[in-house]
């Protein structure tokens, strides 16, 4: 469901990629040129160890990490893209913003 938010350029002319495997892991969804990896999770990975070290890993090479639980995505994907937006927005340089269409 977020992919087909997600694809294609369809939220403010992102690229973002999917199932994409990196430094031994799989990320759900990565931005490269935000440096955002999205991940959206089932209850499995509450309070998950490996989940921490994970983020922590790609906190240290310059990455931002945004995690969903996958309800919230089935139940209101618009405000889980509005947080993703939030998120680039934040990270975007004062030369460069990015409008919200929301």
């Amino acid at each position: 469901m977020l992919w087909q938010a997600l694809r294609n350029r369809q939220l403010e002319g992102l690229k973002f990629k999917r199932q994409v495997p990196l430094d031994g892991y799989i990320l759900d969804f990565i931005c490269f040129e935000m440096r955002l990896i999205v991940e959206v999770d089932g209850g499995q990975h509450s309070q998950s160890q490996r989940d921490a070290e994970r983020d922590r890993h790609f906190a240290m090479k310059g990455f931002k990490t945004l995690r969903f639980w996958n309800d919230e995505v089935e139940r209101n994907i618009d405000s889980v893209c509005l947080a993703i937006l939030v998120e680039v927005r934040n990270g975007s340089s004062p030369a460069n913003p990015l409008s919200c269409d929301f």
